[in-house]
C-alpha cells in the first residue's frame, strides 16, 4: 500500500499525500506469501505482469539466496523482450537486462550532509540511481498515512517517474524511457559521504552508475526533447 501510494495516490484531493504520477493504472501482483518470496513467484509474477498490458514493473522486494534463479532470470528477459521496464529496489545485479533499472535510497538530507546516502542502502556499480528512500510519507492500510524508509521505497519513486514520463510521452520505449531516468539524473559530485552502513567517507558519486538522484523535473524535459526528435 505504501509503495502503490508513492507511485500513483490521487494528486490534488487535499488527503494525505500526492503520489507522482496521475493518469496511469496500479495492477496490483501478489507476489510474496506471508514470509519469503519464492523465485517460482517471482517469475510468474513478472510475466503476469506483461502478459497483461504492464509497462513498468515496480519489484520492492530482494533476497540474498535465490536457489532457483533461472526462473527469475528467464522471466526477466521476458519482460526485456516485450520492451517492459523492470525497476528493483537495490540488492538484484540485472546488468544483463537492457530495460533493468537498480534503484539505492538517497535520505532528505542536502546535498553537502555526509548522511545523503541511506545508511540501509546498497551501492556499487551494480546500483544504476539513487532515490529518496528515508522517511517516505505515503498511503497505509485502514485509511492512514506514514512514512517509512527502505530501498522499497526508492524504487517506486523512480518507478513513478517512469509512468509520469510514459503518460505524457506514451510514444517513448522503456530503453527510451531508463535512457532518460539515468541522463537526467542530478549528479552529485565532489561531496563526501558516508558509505552506506560505515563511517568511511566516499564521494557520493562512487556509490553508484550514474553517481545521481533521480530528478522528475529534469526527466520530463528531456523526454520531451527525445518526443519532439521523433516526430
Amino acid at each position: 500500500t505504501h509503495v502503490a501510494g508513492i507511485i500513483g495516490a490521487i494528486r490534488n484531493n487535499e488527503l494525505g499525500m500526492d503520489g507522482i504520477a496521475s493518469n496511469i493504472s496500479l495492477m496490483i501482483i501478489r507476489t510474496v506469501p506471508d514470509g519469503d518470496e519464492r523465485d517460482k513467484d517471482v517469475a510468474n509474477a513478472v510475466r503476469y505482469a506483461v502478459e497483461n498490458g504492464a509497462n513498468v514493473i515496480n519489484m520492492s522486494f530482494g533476497k540474498g539466496y535465490s536457489p532457483q534463479k533461472e526462473y527469475v532470470d528467464s522471466a526477466f528477459k521476458f519482460a526485456d523482450e516485450q520492451g517492459v521496464l523492470v525497476i528493483h529496489s537495490a540488492g538484484t545485479d540485472g546488468g544483463w537486462s537492457n530495460n533493468f533499472i537498480t534503484v539505492g535510497a538517497s535520505s532528505w538530507k542536502a546535498p553537502s550532509d555526509s548522511s545523503l546516502a541511506a545508511s540501509f542502502s546498497n551501492y556499487g556499480k551494480t546500483v544504476d540511481i539513487f532515490a529518496p528512500g528515508v522517511d517516505v510519507y505515503s498511503t497505509y492500510p485502514n485509511n492512514e498515512y506514514e512514512k517509512a524508509s527502505g530501498t522499497s521505497m526508492a524504487g517506486p519513486v523512480v518507478s513513478g517517474v517512469a509512468a509520469l514520463i510514459m503518460s505524457y510521452y506514451p510514444e517513448l520505449t522503456a530503453s527510451d524511457v531508463k535512457e532518460i531516468l539515468l541522463q537526467s539524473a542530478t549528479k552529485i559530485t565532489n561531496t563526501l559521504v558516508y558509505k552506506p552502513g560505515t563511517k568511511e567517507v566516499v564521494d557520493f558519486s562512487s556509490l553508484s552508475a550514474t553517481g545521481g538522484i533521480v530528478n522528475a523535473f529534469e526527466a520530463l524535459k528531456l523526454a520531451q526533447t527525445k518526443a519532439i526528435g521523433m516526430n
